[in-house]
């Protein structure tokens, strides 16, 4: 992945929290549930999804033979804490005892 669709991805996700932050739906809300006495932690998780357009300049880095990955472990690390999942970038869980 080149450098300005990591940029273009770090937008995205700095769009939707400023978005959310910024939503005076949402403030009302959590000043409701304040009032009802309760302190409010919200938490959302997007997942993005790319799936590149066929053009002739995709088709011409495919002749080249780029073999170069979506994601650098970096960019995997800094999407999961902004809460952002990967398409299969799933890490097997393992089930906690009793289960």
């Amino acid at each position: 992945m080149n450098s300005r669709l990591r940029e273009l991805i770090q937008q995205l996700g700095e769009a939707i929290h400023e978005s959310v932050i910024e939503s005076e739906q949402i403030a009302g809300v959590v000043q409701d549930i304040r009032k009802h006495g309760f302190d409010v932690l919200l938490m959302l998780e997007a997942t993005i999804g790319l799936n590149e357009v066929s053009s002739k300049e995709s088709d011409e880095e495919t002749e080249e033979g780029s073999e170069e990955a979506p994601f650098t472990q970096t960019d995997r690390d800094w999407l999961r804490s902004l809460r952002i999942s990967v398409e299969g970038d799933y890490e097997e869980e393992e089930p906690e005892e009793g289960e």
